[in-house]
């Protein structure tokens, strides 16, 4: 049974290697989904008939609580939401970790971890670092989804000292680690989990709402070496590989991020520990006038142009309008207009989050460009169709060095000869700065739903 058990986990392990690959282009992702779902199936039939499971009716209710929950969750989580959901799913990943970890410590024999003199030396350090691990992943996501769901401010939350008791606390938790291993007490136990509880909020609350869906990232990352961590101290090699890869893709799509934001991969990985983000707001915008038009404006220009880029922002994921907005670019293409669409690394709230809801709707992948492939075509394009996005379209993240987006790429949508912005008002975006695009001469706001603006687009279009 434990040879069929190992080659049943190796397959899964396969299965899961084969679910990120899928996970990597659109085309492929429903099928990265279908294997990554075949390969948990398979490795929870495997684990329920290991011999070491002696009892079945806790483990039935167990998977029936939470699969309910879950499947309630789901059925009431809107696309707009998932990032939050993901970054609470993160934390209970976290809290699981601390929980296998306490149970290992107090009934080691049960995990066959207890040798002649106590718990062997390194499953100490294995739940030590998946307890601390899995701590600051609770209590990082909770932060972070508090702050994607609106319920905790966008902004870095900064005080002095930040840093230096941070660093504190990342040598306290090593000593702790040290001490537990040489004494075996369950106060050390518990200090390291304390410690790594307050880490976790500290290290999130000073990530200001434009870097979040890198935060998101990272801490998917933190919750696969938990996993991998607390893996090792049950013996159980598939949790080791899918801790593993959980782990190392979070943060090789981090550091893909880091790089596609201009912030230093070092600092996210570590909570913005000698961060670059400034406290300013930047340059104020109050006595600027915006012009301001309506969608027949929008469709008379659109029509007449030869080249139009569509940039979606978050303000269309909330409004759903990605249904009406193919359908606009598949009008203006009968009018002979060139569409395509730009895609921002970090734009809505999780990566890919734009792409998954274009796809949704059906708009061919051809048209539809990452930022570093497209961001030279603006200064070639008539119209540029900015719908609610803002901060990724902000040309302060270039040239003014007291904004807290300096030096992250933005779209370089200004360069279009006339830019369409369509957003609710004229307020700041999810970092909480002022946008100076919203006033230059070559700028038109379209103040208003975004599927409704785009939905009288379409309907100026088949008049005009």
């Amino acid at each position: 049974m434990e040879i069929l058990a190992h080659l049943t986990y190796l397959i899964a392990a396969v299965l899961f290697i084969l679910a990120l690959r899928g996970l990597s282009h659109p085309e492929s992702a429903k099928r990265g989904l279908e294997f990554g779902m075949a390969g948990m199936g398979l490795a929870v039939i495997t684990t329920l008939f290991m011999p070491q499971v002696e009892g079945y009716v806790l483990i039935v209710l167990g998977i029936l609580l939470g699969g309910g929950i879950g499947y309630a969750i789901a059925q009431r989580t809107e696309m707009t939401a998932l990032p939050q959901l993901m970054a609470a799913f993160h934390s209970l990943v976290g809290l699981a970790a601390v929980c296998v970890a306490a149970a290992a410590f107090y009934n080691p024999k049960a995990y066959g971890i207890l040798g002649a003199e106590g718990i062997h030396l390194s499953s100490l350090v294995e739940m030590a670092l998946g307890a601390a691990i899995g701590a600051v992943t609770f209590t990082g996501s909770l932060i972070a989804w508090g702050k994607l769901d609106g319920r905790i401010s966008g902004k870095p939350v900064l005080f002095g000292g930040q840093h230096s008791l941070n660093a504190l606390l990342g040598i306290a938790l090593f000593l702790l680690i040290l001490l537990l291993c040489v004494t075996e007490s369950s106060f050390f136990f518990w200090m390291i989990v304390l410690v790594a509880l307050a880490l976790g909020v500290l290290m999130i609350i000073p990530i200001g709402g434009a870097d979040m869906p890198v935060i998101v990232s990272m801490l998917n990352s933190y919750s696969g070496w938990a996993a991998a961590g607390i893996g090792f101290t049950l013996h159980n090699n598939l949790l080791i590989i899918v801790g593993a890869l959980v782990g190392a893709s979070g943060a090789i799509l981090s550091y893909i991020m880091c790089k596609g934001m201009n912030r230093s991969f070092l600092n996210v990985l570590l909570g913005g520990f000698g961060g670059e983000q400034s406290s300013g707001a930047g340059a104020d915008y109050s006595d600027k006038q915006a012009k301001i038009g309506a969608a027949e404006d929008a469709a008379f220009l659109m029509k007449n142009a030869s080249k139009v880029i569509i940039v979606p922002g978050y303000g269309m994921a909330v409004a759903q309008a990605q249904h009406a907005l193919r359908e606009m670019g598949d009008l203006l293409k009968g009018y002979g207009v060139e569409v395509t669409y730009a895609i921002h690394p970090v734009a809505g709230r999780m990566p890919g989050h734009m792409n998954v809801l274009l796809a949704e709707a059906n708009v061919p992948y051809d048209e539809v460009f990452e930022m570093e492939d497209i961001n030279r075509d603006f200064a070639q394009a008539d119209v540029a169709y900015v719908i609610g996005a803002n901060d990724i379209t902000n040309p302060a993240a270039k040239n003014d060095s007291a904004s807290p987006i300096y030096g992250m790429p933005v779209l370089d949508v200004e360069k279009a000869r006339t830019v369409l912005f369509v957003k609710r008002s004229m307020g700041s975006g999810y970092a909480g700065i002022d946008n100076p695009l919203f006033f230059e001469q070559n700028t038109m706001m379209l103040l208003g739903d975004a599927k409704k603006m785009t939905e009288d687009i379409i309907k100026a279009l088949e008049h005009a």
